[in-house]
């Protein structure tokens, strides 16, 4: 079975996810079942069936989390200092070839990608493109609008 990279912080915020679901909501919705089996005729209850929609949410949810962390190569990017190479968990600061704009992406797993956040997928194409390079590479990027230059500015680990 192929082991997916996750950050630690990726792993441990889906781990807080997995606890908060079987702690609290899917204990909820069992009662909101169960109240609303209490009010009679469950074929025309509609309190009912979205409870049971919710618990059927909640179920699925559970075992996506549960599939992902067991699949999970947790890597613990703080052991990478000192690597002026980028990989999986680098901090990558790119400045456009045309010097108008400059940007920071950390390269994480798939499920721990936010651009809004600066969280780009190992398997975008900035980052296949930025995996092996150093500071003062230049990175030539196919992106959706045509190719795109960037500079390497700066590689680190948090």
């Amino acid at each position: 079975m192929k082991r997916t990279p996750m950050t630690l912080r990726g792993a441990e915020a889906l781990r807080a996810e997995l606890k908060r679901l079987k702690s609290e909501a899917r204990p909820n919705v069992i009662r909101a079942i169960a109240e609303a089996r209490g009010l009679g005729d469950l074929s025309e209850n509609a309190e009912y069936h979205a409870a049971r929609e919710q618990q059927g949410f909640i179920e699925g949810r559970i075992s996506e989390i549960e599939a992902k962390l067991s699949n999970a190569e947790i890597i613990d990017t703080s052991r990478m200092a000192g690597t002026d190479k980028v990989v999986f968990g680098a901090c990558v600061e790119l400045e456009d070839q045309n010097g108008s704009t400059r940007v920071k992406y950390q390269i994480v797993g798939e499920d721990e990608a936010d651009i809004r956040a600066g969280r780009i997928s190992i398997t975008s194409p900035i980052a296949r493109a930025l995996v092996g390079k150093s500071e003062g590479d230049i990175v030539d990027v196919d992106a959706p609008g045509g190719v795109k230059s960037y500079e390497v500015v700066s590689v680190h680990y948090e």
